[in-house]
């Protein structure tokens, strides 16, 4: 490698790149893993760049891949970046010793987004603190929406995830040029990035190429292949073409994008709705990745630690209202998150007497938290004892309603609270003492595989991350997990009495 102070160049497999150093770290950023998704390569596979020559410059962000912007209501909270281009399948690197012989601990993150919106290029994701503490961090973009998720009977299903896996093959090929160590790579993901980083534990594809990962908010999951169809099917009515891979690909991108918007609007992580999803393909995802995870099929030897926000559901729900609606609608309300849960009555009348002096959309919302995250990791854990740690971030933001709220932390993990987009949704004055335990956490666990506090056992140890400092409480939501146990052993004696019958 040739280095000057101001100008790094590492080579990679496809071609040199120059960096520069900021704030005593080497930084790069928009290097390709992938040639752009277009033309004929739309909806397909990823395929590896062309190689170039001489020495391409990788100081700025590459494009974002295609998305609509967020709601107004979301965006004063959610900083998405936008960058034009099509060449959308690039990373970053923040290093703080580029060179092959340093050997340094790898973090690769998958941002989250509903796997609809987000990029790397978000301010809060900066990289340059894991570099300053001995971390080689990579982030990457992947294909979103439609172009990514979406399932058609022309194409091979999950491209988006595709994407990430030549990201990481990228990363075993290319980061010791960079400092890294390939044999100690850990794969972490917040939201969509979780559920993300959940599939590829469970990837055939996938093995081997990271050794510890960390699930943020999001658990292991497949949506419904009849759920993703119908989004595409009425992308297709509202665009009058066939709801084929050839047809989408032929169409004008903006206008996809619009219809996307049209047709997703409703969703939510609580009230449900249509949404694209990584779906069981029976190449890349073979099978539901949880239910691999649970019963030891995938990802041997791989150490996790899980983590949750204590009011996910208010990021959820505070944007436009939607909050007060909720706790208008009282009963009608609870019926529909139990639809949404699938779920008994015994478990909402269990939570009701559980938090007696709880609003409905408070129920509502930890019902839907239970049933999307913490109900899967807790499952996860159990299943993978001695080598599994579980936190919740429960500091409250300083901004009216948010509470603890979905993506909070993250400005905590990077240690990146002093960006204007962190601060949309910590508000002002978030503790810097708070910031240096949630990110010192990590990098133990990303150096080590110990974050500093026991793994899982039967005593159910979580790592509580609130105001002053961090705490373990021993199965904080081992009432919850109960009924929801106790619900599936109920609903499985009503199902066998109706099979007798």
């Amino acid at each position: 490698m040739m280095a000057g102070r101001t100008e790094p160049v590492v080579g990679t497999p496809h071609g040199s790149v120059r960096g520069r150093y900021e704030h005593g770290v080497a930084v790069f950023r928009g290097i390709p893993y992938a040639a752009p998704p277009v033309g004929p390569r739309r909806f397909r596979p990823p395929v590896p760049p062309a190689p170039w020559d001489g020495v391409r410059d990788a100081t700025a962000f590459g494009p974002t891949a295609p998305k609509a912007p967020y709601s107004e209501a979301f965006a004063q909270y959610l900083s998405d970046p936008a960058i034009p281009g099509d060449d959308c399948l690039n990373l970053n690197v923040w290093t703080p010793e580029p060179g092959p012989g340093a050997r340094l601990p790898v973090v690769v993150w998958l941002h989250g987004g509903a796997l609809t919106r987000g990029s790397s290029a978000v301010p809060v994701y900066d990289g340059r603190r894991f570099a300053q503490n001995g971390v080689v961090c990579v982030s990457l973009n992947y294909r979103l929406g439609v172009e990514g998720y979406g399932l058609f009977p022309d194409a091979p299903a999950n491209p988006g995830l595709r994407d990430q896996i030549a990201a990481l093959e990228w990363v075993r090929d290319s980061i010791a040029a960079f400092g890294g160590d390939p044999d100690r790579v850990t794969l972490a993901g917040q939201s969509a990035g979780a559920i993300s980083t959940g599939a590829l534990l469970a990837a055939p594809q996938a093995q081997g190429l990271f050794r510890r990962a960390v699930l943020q908010s999001g658990a292991p999951e497949a949506s419904d292949r009849d759920k993703v169809r119908r989004m595409v099917r009425r992308m297709a009515a509202r665009l009058k073409i066939p709801a084929t891979a050839e047809a989408f690909a032929a169409a004008d991108r903006d206008q996809l994008l619009r219809a996307q918007a049209e047709v997703g609007r409703l969703s939510s992580p609580v009230l449900g709705g249509p949404a694209f999803g990584i779906v069981v393909d029976g190449d890349v995802v073979p099978r539901d990745p949880l239910e691999a995870l649970v019963e030891g099929d995938a990802a041997p030897g791989v150490d996790l630690m899980m983590g949750w926000t204590r009011d996910e559901y208010r990021l959820w729900l505070v944007p436009g209202g939607l909050l007060e609606r909720v706790d208008r609608l009282g009963t009608v309300a609870l019926a529909g998150a139990r639809a949404r849960c699938r779920c008994g009555h015994e478990v909402v009348r269990g939570y009701r007497a559980l938090h007696p002096d709880a609003g409905t959309a408070e129920i509502v919302g930890q019902l839907v938290t239970d049933h999307l995250l913490r109900i899967p990791m807790h499952r996860l854990a159990d299943a993978r004892p001695g080598s599994s740690y579980v936190y919740e971030f429960a500091w409250p933001s300083n901004l009216p309603d948010l509470g603890a709220c979905h993506a909070l932390e993250l400005g905590f993990v990077f240690d990146s609270g002093d960006a204007p987009e962190s601060r949309r949704l910590a508000g002002e004055g978030a503790p810097q003492e708070l910031a240096d335990a949630m990110h010192g956490a990590w990098v133990r666990f990303v150096e080590s595989g110990d974050p500093g506090w026991a793994a899982w056992d039967a005593t159910h140890p979580v790592r509580v991350f609130g105001a002053g400092e961090p705490t373990v409480a021993y199965g904080p939501r081992d009432a919850e997990y109960d009924l929801w146990q106790a619900d599936v052993t109920t609903r499985g004696t009503r199902s066998r009495r109706l099979v007798r019958r």
